[in-house]
């Protein structure tokens, strides 16, 4: 049974038009050539078409799990709902073996005025459980959503996550061949996440799974191949995960940082413990012994003369794109535009990050000193330098954290 094939494309692509008049005319044409019998099967893209999906081919046996990576845009939704039937590809073909199930949107089809028991039933039969299937787990079904107190009461009237527990308890259990998974992985608190969690590998046991997802973690411990996408096209499909993975952040990455937004304010004349930087350059990091201290200076230009006061905020991010630590230095200061203390410096003593490679983004927001709230943002230049980290000792593997911050104006 391990070697049975459960899924299968074969060189699917479809495509999209850009413009909505012009996609209605064509589909209208299309229409008239499939009813007449004189249409080609294998049509060039016409004016402002584009393949949203573009040959796509793999396979996915019992027991295996397929991870699909890719940017936003990258062809991933398009892909599903392809598989799952909700539009028919413009070439190619797909073979789907049992039980389909697709936990893409847990909470659609609740009706709000409905009890929780109601929408069991209800959701149970849309996902093709029979009456009495629905029975005999019902009783599974709420004990895992922990909603026991609350199964009589209105849906209506559940908060966000109780709607989430017991749509993906509902659609757990209803015992699939093929287990299409679009960012489930990550709903309710943490312990329901590793509920769930616990149960999709379950799951993955009996049935070929496909497993869409934005983090890597949850794609490295759950997937044994992975499709990378870019632009609908397959850039890379194997079981070497990492690899894909690989792939997925250097989508992210360039030797230049980027700015994004200088609408109020331009930095320059970086310097990382006193050694100048080059404006965004990050291809060559700035290397750092874990512990050491870590010295910010740059230079603050206000292009918007009716901002009056304005405050530094730095960011931290690692390779995976998580945040492990940040800086407001209106904690500290005020910053006066009109007193010139436009050079920064912020001192972090002792940084405690592990072995890897970090980049800093520099923003620059606009004080309002009637508020804590931010007013606006008058430039963000987002992971725009780079350093990395090395020499942590087990002895070190303490909790890692950010030491009391120093923030000085010149």
């Amino acid at each position: 049974m391990a070697e049975e094939i459960l899924i299968k494309a074969e060189h699917v692509s479809k495509k999209f038009c850009k413009d909505l008049n012009l996609g209605l005319l064509y589909g209208l044409q299309d229409l008239g050539s499939s009813v007449f019998g004189s249409g080609k099967t294998e049509r060039q893209l016409r004016r402002k078409e584009f393949w949203a999906v573009d040959d796509i081919s793999f396979e996915v046996k019992r027991g295996e799990c397929l991870g699909l990576l890719g940017h936003n845009g990258a062809g991933k939704s398009t892909l599903l709902k392809v598989l799952t039937g909700l539009i028919a590809p413009d070439r190619g073909r797909i073979e789907m073996h049992g039980r389909v199930n697709a936990l893409i949107e847990l909470t659609a089809g609740f009706n709000p005025i409905l009890t929780g028991r109601e929408n069991i039933f209800n959701n149970g039969a849309v996902l093709g459980l029979s009456d009495k299937e629905i029975r005999a787990k019902f009783d599974e079904i709420v004990a895992f959503s922990e909603l026991e107190e609350f199964i009589d009461t209105p849906v209506q009237y559940y908060s966000s996550g109780m709607k989430v527990r017991l749509g993906f308890s509902v659609a757990a259990f209803t015992e699939p061949d093929v287990l299409i998974l679009d960012e489930v992985l990550s709903v309710g608190d943490v312990g329901f996440q590793i509920k769930s969690y616990n149960k999709m590998k379950e799951i993955m046991k009996s049935a070929a799974v496909i497993f869409v997802s934005h983090s890597m973690p949850q794609v490295a411990r759950t997937c044994n191949q992975v499709l990378f996408m870019r632009h609908g096209k397959p850039y890379y499909l194997g079981y070497e995960v990492h690899k894909g993975i690989e792939l997925y952040f250097a989508e992210f990455q360039s030797n230049q940082g980027k700015i994004e937004s200088t609408i109020g304010a331009t930095l320059n004349d970086f310097k990382i413990n006193s050694i100048a930087i080059d404006n965004g350059n990050i291809e060559n990091p700035v290397h750092l012994k874990f512990g050491d201290n870590l010295v910010l200076e740059f230079k603050v230009n206000i292009t918007n003369p009716s901002i009056q006061e304005y405050y530094a905020i730095i960011r931290i991010t690692d390779k995976d794109m998580k945040m492990v630590g940040s800086v407001f230095t209106n904690k500290f200061h005020d910053f006066f535009v009109n007193d010139n203390k436009n050079e920064i410096v912020i001192e972090l003593p002792e940084l405690n990050l592990i072995d890897g490679e970090y980049t800093i983004t520099y923003i620059i927001a606009e004080n309002n000193p009637d508020s804590q709230t931010i007013s606006s943002f008058l430039c963000i230049y987002r992971d725009y330098i780079k350093i990395k980290i090395s020499g942590l000792k087990m002895a070190d593997f303490a909790p890692l954290f950010f030491k009391s911050i120093v923030s000085q104006i010149r």
